[in-house]
């Protein structure tokens, strides 16, 4: 029979820490309940640990940020761990969490496979933490630049509802779609800039190194006239790339820095998250995109339990884009002065009417956990759809581009060599 560490409220919202011995997690919870109290965590605790429950106030339950546990990484290896890491992380221990496996036991097997040195460390820190008797949501939460504030509170929900392995499971799926859709749209944005580096660098090529090469034979050829417009575009473009092409380079970095300073301003930030939204083509995906992760997100947290108005302040934060988020502020408002939530939606104008009406029937059917995760699925499926769309449109619109630009010059250097050749043709006849 193992023993376990919890944090309980009794019927006058008195915080209890205690332990509890039972075979399982949710034995142990099933017992926390029959001496009616509510948890709010629990975890596992090691044999050889002292209880400590009896020696210190609820208060002091958490790590204490310096010593213990919590292990120090070093700057350059913090925030290292990639959403893959992180992703197969949670789906391994899941796995062995559901398979019968103890926590602890579980989290060592992890720390002695993974070849992540962020990740190793972490999890080396995590051990230390649950082995002195708090909970796995606390531990996680001493690592902040890796598990993010939604898995903190998804895994703490798991934890009091007796479903840690649910909850693991449902953040590995979680993170593979949301994974799933940013590989989709920088895959679908890779090709445009890809060829426009290409464009670009070509057309710099020409502009410094073959089209002096021509201006000299035009010059020997033809004695100073007067060559055609087109031509002497091109070379007069030349010469000013050849002058003052450090000047050119020194405008362009200068706009790059200047616009990532003005978008971490708040206006600046605000700015360019409705250019997002509202730009033409790009918009509407961005929007789509969105849409999905924030009805994922909002979803699973309340199927996993998460209170509404704390999911709703977890999906504020993880947006990515200030205006939703202004909106979901406007939500989370209504909510707490017990009105419901698809008012606020629909006089944001932000979100689509599907999803308003989708939010209101789950309101009115009780099942908006379930609904929201229709309309993520849904707007995944749009977002494919507008990906290979755009990567349609995209690809002759770029070939063009380039048919355009290089065609161009060639055929402006190439208009004075067919007037040479026929006055060299008059000439011989």
């Amino acid at each position: 029979m193992a023993k376990f560490r919890y944090k309980a409220v009794d019927s006058q919202g008195k915080e209890v820490l205690s332990t509890v011995e039972a075979d399982s997690q949710g034995a142990a919870i099933e017992k926390i309940r029959a001496m009616k109290l509510t948890p709010k965590a629990i975890g596992m605790v090691k044999e050889d640990t002292p209880d400590v429950a009896a020696t210190r106030p609820a208060a002091a339950a958490k790590p204490k940020k310096k010593g213990g546990g919590d292990i120090k990484l070093p700057k350059f290896m913090r925030g290292g761990v990639k959403t893959k890491d992180l992703m197969i992380f949670t789906r391994q221990l899941a796995t062995l969490v559901d398979a019968g496996l103890p926590l602890l036991r579980g989290l060592r097997v992890l720390h002695r496979q993974t070849t992540n040195e962020a990740m190793k460390d972490a999890l080396a820190g995590m051990l230390e933490t649950v082995e002195t008797g708090n909970t796995f949501s606390e531990s996680l939460a001493n690592y902040p630049k890796i598990f993010n504030n939604l898995y903190v509170n998804m895994v703490k929900a798991g934890e009091a509802g007796g479903v840690l392995e649910t909850v693991l499971n449902r953040l590995a799926e979680f993170m593979e779609k949301a994974e799933k859709i940013k590989n989709k749209v920088k895959g679908a944005m890779t090709y445009p800039i890809v060829v426009l580096t290409a464009a670009v660098g070509i057309v710099v090529f020409l502009m410094l190194a073959v089209i002096p090469k021509f201006q000299q034979i035009f010059d020997d050829l033809m004695g100073g006239e007067g060559m055609p417009a087109l031509t002497q575009f091109v070379i007069d473009l030349s010469e000013w790339v050849q002058e003052y092409w450090p000047f050119g380079l020194a405008i362009v970095f200068a706009l790059v820095v200047g616009i990532k300073i003005f978008k971490k301003t708040p206006m600046g930030s605000y700015l360019s998250d409705v250019i997002a939204l509202k730009a033409p083509g790009f918009g509407p995906l961005t929007q789509k995109t969105v849409v999905a992760r924030l009805t994922r997100t909002l979803g699973t947290l309340l199927s996993s339990g998460v209170p509404v108005l704390q999911a709703l302040g977890i999906v504020k934060d993880t947006t990515g884009n200030q205006v939703i988020a202004k909106a979901l502020q406007s939500v989370h408002d209504s909510v707490k002065e017990g009105e419901g939530m698809t008012a606020p939606l629909g006089a944001s104008g932000v979100f689509p009417p599907m999803v308003v009406s989708m939010v209101e029937v789950g309101e009115e059917t009780g099942a908006l956990p379930e609904m929201l995760i229709r309309v993520a699925n849904t707007y995944d499926d749009e977002v494919d759809n507008a990906v290979a769309a755009m990567t349609s449109i995209i690809e002759p619109i770029m070939i063009i581009f380039l048919a355009v630009v290089v065609g161009g010059i060639v055929i402006a250097m190439f208009m004075p060599l067919i007037s040479i050749i026929g006055t060299i043709g008059q000439q011989g006849s």
